[in-house]
């Protein structure tokens, strides 16, 4: 059916996985910062559908509005990578 919402993907746990562009809007950041994010270790959990496309657990998003913050708080990605390493902030 023409319009209709592409079906859903699942992690492994059951946790739905959304294309990148709702993520985005609503975390407030870019393709490229995401793709740095990525490359830097912040984020991961990224999947791939059958058509290339990266698809993201909700998860992704509420680890992307904490970095955002922090980064807006003064902290370079370098210290929030350390954060997480140690685990002094936890997205959850």
């Amino acid at each position: 059916m023409a319009g209709s919402p592409p079906e859903l993907e699942y992690t492994p746990e059951g946790e739905p996985l959304y294309p990148a562009g709702p993520i985005l809007r609503s975390a407030g950041i870019s393709r490229q910062q995401l793709y740095q994010y990525t490359a830097l270790g912040l984020i991961g959990g990224s999947r791939f559908n059958k058509n290339g496309y990266r698809l993201y657990p909700k998860s992704v998003f509420r680890h992307l509005k904490l970095i955002r913050s922090l980064n807006q708080l003064g902290y370079t990605l370098a210290d929030i990578k350390e954060l997480f390493s140690q685990r002094l902030v936890s997205s959850r």
